[in-house]
């Protein structure tokens, strides 16, 4: 069951969109490893906006996520790949059909 999750959208630097296309890739063996991580997308939204949405069971597994390896990997690369520093949107699940 989810409960909680966030929302992180992302906006490339110009010329940046194959770099971050390609950091979000990377990024999907750190999320599979993740035990508490029910769910993780990486999405595109247009040319150069991108977004990171994710579901916890819980508040601990929220704050593991939000302590791991993805959150160190997008703090180091984020002044390179991205207009503006991550803003990271807490969420809270209304309803849910998670992937099986």
């Amino acid at each position: 069951m989810v409960t909680l999750g966030f929302l992180i959208p992302l906006e490339a630097k110009p010329g940046k969109e194959a770099e971050v296309e390609s950091f979000l890739r990377e990024a999907l063996p750190l999320a599979e490893a993740e035990p508490a991580t029910t769910a993780w997308f990486a999405i595109r939204m247009s040319p150069s906006l991108y977004a990171i949405v994710d579901f916890f069971p819980d508040e601990p597994g929220r704050e593991a996520h939000l302590q791991g390896e993805i959150a160190k990997a997008l703090t180091e690369r984020a002044p390179d790949l991205f207009e503006k520093p991550p803003n990271i949107i807490k969420t809270q699940v209304i309803a849910a059909k998670p992937p099986d």
